[in-house]
């Protein structure tokens, strides 16, 4: 290539380089207006928009402010529409339903509410105890020894009946004093007959009819001596020995007690049987000081016992005058009937005594209170069923109890047999939660 090609080419480049560079300028003017035209254009779509969305918005909030309006509304309607529900299902389960063939296969008995009296009572602890006025402790009476027992402990025996057999000296010797005495009164019998024949017929003086009188009452009396010192030792004649003494029941009783054995010596003081007479014995029982006021000779109790079902009515026939000087106590006593043996000694009993008696403007049975959800209630009778009262109580004699508040006289109620209805009350409670 020539010096002069080479010149042509560089200058066309140049031309071509200043070309480019004024076409370059020329569009960087032109796109600048279009650019501010441009970007005001698009902050007033901005604005544009967000005054749309400011509109949205607010027109959006006070739809939902009247769309909360209108739930709330819902709400409370609902919650009345609940609240009326629930005061209709709390009416529904204070009623239990019960027809006349379930009362009478239930078993429950209606009484009606109206004045009553009211027996107020002290309960006080107690124990059977041996009537002591029918409780003998046998003693021998003499010293001796046991040939013979024939009453065995817990035996029934009859008065007189032979207990033991004792060998006593003592009683020999007694006997032999009344034989003797015997013997004497025979002799100044005959002797007084035939002193008063001869004084008859004047052969004897009249002095030796009167000694003879005398020796005669000398002789009874020594008899009957003899005859008193057996029998206050219980010990009569004895056809088959001197010296043998027999120990008898004093009455109808139990044998409770013995302690003798066979063979045994035995002191005239030892007490070997006890007998009692089972057929009435004490229910005694311990007062405090603080009610001895309320117990009182002649009081009708009622007597309890506490290990089975048994009561009996008495009367206090004993009250102590005196307290312990330890237990500030005082002792009384009930004299009951025991046929068959029922109240045994040591059975532990509560005896009732009558505090007060008083009239009451309200009562009820007291098996008609039941105790539900820890309230007193009284079951009413309604149509086709009972209504849970509930009651306010006041006193009670275990029988009636009072009622201060909840029922009026009048009111038709579930006397026996109210535990049923309770149950019926807690089935339809469980079946209702469920």
């Amino acid at each position: 290539m020539t010096k002069k090609q080479k010149l042509t080419i560089a200058a066309i480049a140049a031309v071509t380089a200043l070309l480019a560079a004024l076409i370059l300028l020329s569009g960087a003017s032109k796109s600048a207006p279009a650019d501010a035209h441009a970007e005001s254009g698009h902050d007033h779509a901005a604005e544009k928009t967000t005054k749309d969305d400011h509109k949205e918005d607010g027109h959006k909030e006070a739809k939902d402010d009247h769309d909360d309006d209108k739930d709330h509304k819902d709400h409370d309607e609902k919650g009345h529409n609940e609240k009326g529900h629930d005061e209709k299902g709390h009416d529904e389960d204070s009623k239990i339903a019960f027809s006349e063939q379930q009362l009478k296969t239930a078993g429950i008995v209606l009484d009606t509410a109206a004045p009553g009296r009211i027996r107020t009572s002290l309960q006080l602890p107690g124990e059977i105890r041996f009537n002591q006025d029918r409780t003998a402790h046998v003693v021998p009476k003499v010293n001796g020894v046991v040939e013979s027992v024939s009453a065995n402990l817990g035996q029934q025996v009859k008065k007189g009946q032979v207990l033991a057999v004792v060998s006593s000296s003592a009683v020999s010797e007694q006997r032999s004093e009344l034989l003797n005495a015997q013997q004497r009164l025979t002799l100044a019998q005959s002797t007084h007959a035939r002193e008063k024949t001869l004084w008859q017929e004047k052969i004897s003086a009249e002095q030796d009819y009167l000694q003879a009188g005398q020796a005669l009452k000398e002789a009874e009396i020594a008899v009957r001596n003899a005859q008193q010192k057996l029998a206050a030792i219980g010990a009569g004649t004895s056809s088959s020995g001197l010296n043998r003494y027999e120990i008898r029941a004093p009455f109808d009783g139990i044998v409770v007690e013995k302690h003798l054995a066979l063979g045994e010596a035995v002191k005239e003081d030892a007490s070997i049987f006890t007998i009692s007479d089972l057929s009435s014995v004490w229910a005694e029982m311990t007062v405090a000081a603080r009610d001895m006021n309320a117990v009182r000779v002649g009081e009708s109790v009622t007597v309890n016992a506490t290990a089975f079902a048994s009561s009996a009515s008495g009367k206090i026939a004993y009250v102590g005058a005196l307290l312990g000087e330890q237990t500030r106590t005082a002792k009384a006593h009930v004299v009951l009937p025991n046929p068959g043996n029922v109240w045994r000694p040591g059975l532990f009993v509560n005896v009732d005594v009558l505090a007060q008696e008083a009239e009451v403007p309200l009562a009820v049975a007291a098996d008609a209170v039941q105790s539900v959800e820890q309230k007193q209630v009284v079951f009413v009778r309604v149509a086709d069923g009972f209504r849970k009262q509930e009651v306010t109580l006041g006193r009670t004699d275990g029988k009636r109890v009072e009622i201060i508040k909840g029922l009026s006289a009048g009111d038709v109620y579930a006397a026996a047999g109210s535990f049923v209805i309770k149950a019926e009350l807690g089935k339809g409670s469980a079946e209702h939660a469920h």
